[in-house]
């Protein structure tokens, strides 16, 4: 599902930074010190959370927390590539328009709770003036749009919506109202929004508003290899990335 990372941290072993071996040690110092984070971030903000204070929280030695991590903006990162693991489950009701509802109705709780939105916000923080936490957040919705868009793949398989359509295009299209209003206006967010959000996502991909840019067009996003979306080239309808 599309939306802010939220979840909780766990001992799955990969290779990023405290991971260096799987299980074990190294996997508990991971999901000790990655919880601190999140802990951290919620209480105090970006701006007041220091490595000392993570690895006093986590119970760890702070040259531990340097060696892995070596600041404040890599425990983030890694924070990140931990949330996008999570699975959220998806409606399947048969119907695109109700699919999205649910979908933005999911979204409209999530934004509503803390300590997760002041997390999110933090790392929002972080990504504006660190590159690699831009990147891994960047990731993390790529990953977030492109398990959402599932909903579209099956809206087409039962032709409600044109083959060719622009299935992340959907996906943004519904939350977009969501970050723009959080981020850029401090509107309220309410049901009203988000159903309102989700009718003009499923209205605009059935009008054939969001087909998929030609290969190598402005704004492809080449999410299916050749630019011409997962039912191949579009043959009408007005170009949008």
């Amino acid at each position: 599902m599309d939306g802010p990372p939220t979840g909780s941290t766990d001992d799955r072993p990969d290779d990023r930074p405290g991971t260096r071996r799987p299980g074990g040690r190294t996997a508990r110092t991971r999901a000790a010190v990655l919880a601190a984070v999140r802990e951290e971030l919620v209480e105090t903000g970006f701006a007041q959370v220091t490595v000392e204070k993570v690895a006093r929280r986590a119970g760890v030695a702070k040259t531990t927390v340097y060696a892995r991590w070596r600041d404040l903006p890599g425990l983030v990162v890694d924070l990140l590539a931990d949330l996008s693991t999570t699975r959220v489950p998806l409606p399947d009701t048969g119907s695109l328009d109700e699919d999205l509802q649910l979908v933005a109705r999911r979204l409209l709780e999530l934004m509503r709770t803390e300590p997760d939105m002041t997390m999110f916000r933090a790392i929002v923080a972080t990504a504006v003036h660190h590159p690699a936490a831009r990147e891994a957040l960047s990731a993390f919705f790529r990953q977030r749009l492109a398990t959402t868009a599932e909903l579209v793949d099956r809206a087409i398989e039962r032709g409600e919506v044109p083959p060719g359509t622009c299935r992340l295009e959907v996906v943004r299209t519904m939350s977009g109202a969501f970050y723009y209003r959080m981020f850029i206006t401090g509107e309220p967010l309410t049901e009203a929004v988000a159903d309102r959000a989700a009718a003009v996502a499923a209205h605009s991909a059935r009008a054939g508003l969001l087909l998929a840019a030609p290969a190598g067009a402005e704004g492809d996003d080449g999410e299916h290899g050749d630019g011409e979306g997962r039912d191949g080239p579009r043959t009408d309808g007005p170009r949008t990335g």
